[in-house]
């Protein structure tokens, strides 16, 4: 049996070709691909520079359509999302609660991506990295489980909590998830930066009590809109140098820079050690990918309504036009979120 893929072979170059179907051996699954959100990631040539040709695609949704042998944790026509990247939860860096860092985390993927008729988990990932859907959650909105579970991780290792003023630098997906987050953990003031009106609307929309452009002076607005403090918690959706700059003008004694978003290939910034640190116990940190806990918090997060994914969806595509949806998601026009539907 053949299915479809959209195959990536580089910057505006992705091919729709026919595969075999996978089937799963003892400990496998086979899941059918219902919706497959594309992720910033996707269009980072630079960073897939030499990968190709690949099939990419790692949030995804569907229905389990075929298990090996020995599987019990999911069936067939099961409702599930599941995790492309999982840690052993046995090494020093899952052992001290840095899973993302682990290498069997960044060693495993499910086969051939998301952006395909169907795909196989391998034993790994059935055994730590499926989810089962609650019931009234689509497909659609289970493709956010997973940058969701990112967000949460990056927010909770910044230390975001009530009471506490955030500034997100960057109102694409990732820049609105961190947003509803934040105000879902009690935010006192959330606040949303970008380059393009679209977003900050788009921001408005989504609850931020303030929007800033960030051609303007973003931390003397910032300060303005929080009573002359600056923020507890800035958090980086965008890599840009400026962007990074002004991330470190605009945390309060005592805050937290979150890089969450890579920046581009070979960017390098000056680091302002004596009025950044020196004194002011400002902490700069970094996030990568989630665990299992994490991806459970996440899917609970969009069951309950706490995080809006559904009005996020700006188009629908089929697999016949990933190539059209890599263009969206690429040019960051007036799109968010772009998914595929095999």
């Amino acid at each position: 049996m053949m299915m479809k893929v959209a195959r990536y072979y580089g910057a505006g170059d992705i091919r729709i070709e026919e595969m075999p179907v996978p089937e799963p051996g003892p400990g496998e699954a086979v899941v059918r691909v219902r919706s497959s959100g594309i992720c910033g990631s996707d269009v980072m040539h630079w960073y897939r520079e030499g990968r190709g040709p690949v099939v990419l695609g790692h949030e995804i949704a569907g229905e389990i359509a075929a298990v090996g042998e020995g599987v019990t944790g999911c069936k067939v026509g099961d409702r599930v999302s599941a995790s492309h990247h999982v840690p052993c939860n046995t090494c020093r860096y899952c052992r001290n609660g840095h899973h993302t860092v682990c290498d069997t985390l960044r060693k495993t993927n499910f086969y051939p991506g998301g952006f395909a008729e169907y795909l196989l988990l391998p034993r790994i990932n059935v055994d730590r990295g499926i989810y089962l859907l609650p019931e009234g959650m689509t497909f659609d909105e289970a493709t956010f489980i997973e940058p969701l579970a990112c967000v949460y991780r990056g927010q909770r290792i910044a230390g975001t909590a009530m009471g506490k003023s955030v500034l997100v630098i960057g109102s694409g997906i990732s820049g609105l998830l961190h947003l509803q987050l934040a105000r879902a953990l009690g935010a006192s003031l959330a606040v949303s930066s970008d380059v393009n009106e679209f977003r900050l609307k788009t921001a408005r929309q989504f609850g931020a009590d303030e929007v800033i452009r960030a051609g303007d002076d973003l931390p003397r607005v910032f300060r303005e809109r929080n009573g002359g403090r600056a923020a507890d918690v800035v958090i980086l959706t965008a890599g840009a140098e400026k962007a990074i700059a002004q991330a470190f003008q605009s945390v309060d004694r005592g805050g937290t820079v979150l890089f969450f978003a890579p920046a581009g290939k070979g960017v390098s910034v000056p680091l302002p050690v004596n009025e950044l640190f020196w004194r002011n116990e400002i902490t700069l940190t970094s996030s990568y990918a989630a665990n299992y806990e994490e991806h459970m918090i996440s899917m609970e997060l969009i069951r309950q309504g706490r995080v809006n994914v559904r009005d996020m969806i700006t188009h629908r595509l089929p697999l016949a036009e990933t190539a059209k949806g890599f263009g969206l998601v690429e040019t960051a026009g007036e799109s968010l979120k772009v998914i595929i539907t095999p």
